[in-house]
């Protein structure tokens, strides 16, 4: 069964994942994820932390692995002997608990599951309110995503959903929306993000669509000085989000 989770359809249809390694498994825990199988390698494995895991979750199945075996199922090398199964969440965008002035991160068709796992680190450092996935062809719980996230996957309230839907949701609460955009956009840190915001990023193939140019009440963009004219999504996203919590004295 571990392996079939290596397909995003299948994850999708049986509603869990597998998470490997101490760090995500740790992650996973701190946001409450119902676990509900761990295997574990007994020559390498942190017997501290699976007393740990036990008294968090007491009706938890324990599976010893061989070495081989272990193997032949993990994702990845560095898992520190720990693989565990479990439930996977959703939030809809209706259920968001927001406090007054919210900072929000949208990011539309981000493709690249190490983009979005370095993405949910830095909303997860920056403690943002939450995580919009717009018309996104990767699966959130992609074991590379899980992975270049640290676990942050489970600790970042994600909300999956589409451009129309998210558009009239941040109208409805009235949150002001800044849209990243290389043309007749303003530079990123002259604005001001201290009320309640959301920040629209794209791919860096094609950029955010014409859609949210449209729709945002303001286009930033980051000053390039050098030759290139953008940069990773995931550093972008960042350098404005980190600007917004210095103008909220990172509070």
């Amino acid at each position: 069964m571990l392996q079939s989770l290596e397909k995003s359809k299948t994850r999708k249809n049986l509603g869990i994942t597998a998470i490997e390694g101490e760090k995500e498994i740790e992650m996973a825990m701190s946001a409450h994820l119902d676990l509900q199988t761990v295997f574990f390698l007994n020559e390498i494995v942190n017997s501290v932390f699976l007393k740990k895991i036990e008294v968090q979750y007491p009706n938890i199945e324990f599976l010893s692995l061989s070495k081989d075996l272990f193997a032949k199922i993990s994702y990845r090398e560095t898992t520190g002997g720990l693989i565990a199964i479990a439930k996977t969440k959703h939030i809809q965008l209706e259920n968001l608990v927001l406090p007054e002035n919210p900072l929000i991160l949208v990011v539309e068709g981000v493709e690249k599951p190490g983009n979005l796992g370095a993405i949910l680190r830095t909303a997860d450092a920056a403690k943002i309110d939450a995580v919009i996935c717009c018309e996104m062809p990767t699966d959130l719980y992609n074991p590379n995503t899980i992975r270049a996230s640290l676990g942050t996957v489970f600790t970042v309230p994600i909300v999956i959903s589409n451009n129309h839907s998210t558009m009239e949701w941040l109208k409805t609460n009235k949150i002001q929306t800044f849209c990243t955009n290389l043309h007749h956009a303003k530079s990123y840190h002259l604005q001001d993000y201290k009320r309640a915001c959301a920040f629209v990023l794209g791919t860096e193939a094609t950029g955010v669509s014409d859609d949210w140019i449209n729709f945002s009440d303001t286009n930033i963009k980051i000053p390039m000085l050098g030759k290139i004219d953008s940069m990773n999504v995931s550093v972008a996203a960042a350098i404005i989000i980190f600007e917004a919590k210095r103008q909220r004295s990172f509070l």
